[in-house]
């Protein structure tokens, strides 16, 4: 029991709070793109990001492994982040050290969802049942390209 709620329950939380911080960021950062800056939607995929990582660390302790290194990679993240949102208040290079932080975090949390998809939704997993497949990787560089892509957009038409 964790917090009063059973494994399974807390682990719907975890995962329904990842959820709303990656479509936050999406929202965000879409916005981003076109030069428009959504502070609602920040501040949402900022707090339900870190949120979620918290919330990883709290599930029935495993050997150090990737879960744990991203958890911690993530914070770090957004530790950066935040510090230049509201330290450096985005000026000069803080905003572009802001939007490469929290993008990269944003990254990491899609990266478990493609895993984690892989592993639980009964499609997918047929399809990648071991998730060392082709199919897998190519998820994971078509991930990459659009975080790719949305990184130089933003930076291009970003609010200044």
């Amino acid at each position: 029991m964790m917090f009063g709620l059973s494994l399974h329950a807390f682990t719907l939380l975890h995962t329904a709070i990842s959820l709303v911080g990656i479509a936050a960021g999406v929202v965000f950062f879409a916005s981003l793109t076109t030069g428009r800056w959504r502070s609602t939607a920040n501040a949402i995929f900022l707090v339900f990001t870190i949120l979620t990582s918290v919330t990883g660390f709290l599930f029935p302790p495993k050997p150090i492994g990737p879960p744990f290194i991203f958890g911690v990679v993530s914070l770090a993240l957004l530790a950066v982040a935040l510090l230049a949102l509201y330290g450096g208040k985005l000026a000069g290079r803080w905003r572009a050290l802001f939007l490469a932080t929290a993008l990269l975090a944003q990254w990491l949390n899609m990266v478990v969802l493609v895993v984690q998809s892989y592993q639980k939704v009964p499609a997918l997993h047929a399809l990648a049942p071991t998730g060392g497949e082709p199919i897998v990787l190519a998820t994971q560089a078509l991930l990459l390209v659009a975080i790719g892509y949305t990184g130089w957009r933003t930076v291009l038409r970003a609010p200044r």
